[in-house]
């Protein structure tokens, strides 16, 4: 019997585990927000998992995963929404626009982007996150190389 929790187990660990074996977890964090995110192959996703969020598995795709916490006084974090915008550019500016699809499980909120990638590409990402309740955006900025051989 697969439970409610167990499908939600499983679509997180679809969505970090892969991702950070490829790519270990980045964040930023201040005193109000830890801001995690990473980029990673599309086709580490579960099919079953891509499916039923209507994500597209692909060896010339990758996505990128954006979760946004705040910082309770106990010293615990919750995940809030979030305007999370961004593109990505490869080394010639040629720019591809991040969509973003907000995803609501359990206790966790995830916000995923998909685009092209080549082979032995590098591309620099540009994110900014809005939580929800803030006025001041957060920017990211990083680069990643991505092979699909």
């Amino acid at each position: 019997m697969f439970t409610r929790i167990g499908s939600r187990l499983l679509l997180l660990l679809s969505l970090l585990i892969p991702a950070m074996a490829a790519q270990a977890d980045k964040m930023i964090s201040d005193g109000s927000y830890e801001i995690h995110y990473n980029a990673f192959y599309s086709t580490f996703l579960l099919p079953e998992v891509a499916q039923r969020h209507n994500l597209t598995r692909s060896n010339v795709r990758a996505m990128l995963n954006v979760t946004v916490l705040e910082k309770q006084a106990d010293g615990t974090t919750r995940p809030v929404a979030a305007d999370v915008t961004g593109e990505v550019a490869n080394l010639l500016q040629q720019r591809q626009t991040l969509n973003f699809v907000s995803i609501e499980e359990a206790d966790a909120r995830y916000y995923i982007g998909d685009f092209r990638i080549s082979n032995d590409e590098q591309l620099t990402i540009n994110l900014t996150v809005l939580p929800e309740g803030s006025t001041s955006p957060y920017q990211i900025r990083f680069d990643q190389t991505f092979y699909t051989d």
